[in-house]
């Protein structure tokens, strides 16, 4: 008779044990993975419109906050001690070189580009977000053609309390920096 076992919390990993993961060669740096909630979880590849979709959101917001912040492309965030997400774009307080000796611990907005990802964004990656009080996060939703802004996080029950849809045609105001703003259609692909 097979025996059914719960795994306990003990049981997942620490982002320090993660990246230990990485310095034993467990992990290779160019693997396309991220620590959430405990659990190495793989990225999907990227497809053509996701790429493009990284590549312009990159130009729109360097443009947005200029020196005031660093945007980092698909690097490391270390959130918790069990959370360590790549999102696909991330504005952190500073500049590139205050994290020359350690990954960043929080971010003033963070972007996730999403087609097949889009459940997990939607689900476990704002419940994260949101727990570590990340002001803003936007979902690049491919699928539908639109950007998801998520807003106003509330830590203790892992939510965002504004959420909307913004359309091709609006632009977004940066929470974190009011003055700045980036268009819909400078973040999304060209829409066939």
């Amino acid at each position: 008779m097979a025996r059914a076992t719960v795994e306990s919390s003990d049981d997942r990993l620490t982002s320090e044990r993660y990246f230990g993961l990485v310095a034993e060669g467990v992990l290779r740096p160019e693997d396309r993975v991220e620590l959430l909630e405990g659990v190495v979880v793989a990225m999907s590849p990227q497809n053509p419109p996701h790429a493009a979709a990284v590549s312009r959101a990159d130009i729109a917001l360097r443009r947005a906050v200029r020196e005031r912040a660093a945007v980092r492309v698909q690097m490391p965030v270390v959130l918790t001690e069990r959370s360590v997400p790549e999102p696909d774009l991330a504005v952190v307080p500073g500049r590139e070189a205050d994290y020359d000796r350690a990954h960043p611990t929080t971010a003033l907005l963070v972007i996730e580009v999403a087609d097949s990802s889009l459940a997990q964004d939607r689900i476990t990656k704002t419940r994260i977000y949101a727990a570590a009080e990340i002001p803003e996060m936007w979902i690049l939703n491919l699928r539908d053609d639109c950007v998801e802004v998520f807003r106003d996080p509330d830590a203790t029950n892992r939510r965002y309390q504004s959420t909307r849809v913004a359309q091709r045609g609006e632009r977004l105001d940066l929470v974190s920096f009011p003055e700045a703003s980036v268009a819909v259609d400078e973040l999304l692909p060209r829409h066939e």
